[in-house]
């Protein structure tokens, strides 16, 4: 598997970068305060190529925070609120797609 850092970035329009927490799975945005949010509407947003880049390699540095760091389009609407740019961010905003069972409290 290709490095997210070594792939040709193609930036079409307004972008974010997403990955997964590593404490829980969570979803992630990475924020212009070079942390992580679970809310889409604190994501950075890059709109060139040499930005994304730059917030990518930020973003993969954090490899104890978080995995699998990638860039991901968005959409703002005109209010300037931040949707997700394509079926599969659609998907990880909402979450699981399945129930997932109920972990044992630890005692």
């Amino acid at each position: 598997m290709t490095s997210p850092l070594e792939q040709k970035i193609k930036i079409t329009g307004p972008s974010v970068i997403t990955a997964n927490r590593t404490a829980d799975g969570a979803v992630i945005w990475r924020t212009t305060a070079k942390s992580w949010s679970t809310e889409i509407a604190d994501a950075a947003i890059v709109r060139t190529v040499n930005d994304a880049r730059a917030l990518l390699v930020e973003a993969v540095g954090d490899d104890v925070g978080a995995v699998g760091a990638y860039i991901a389009p968005v959409e703002i609407e005109d209010d300037g609120a931040i949707k997700p740019g394509n079926l599969r961010e659609r998907i990880r905003v909402k979450g699981t797609t399945i129930a997932l069972p109920v972990q044992p409290a630890q005692v």
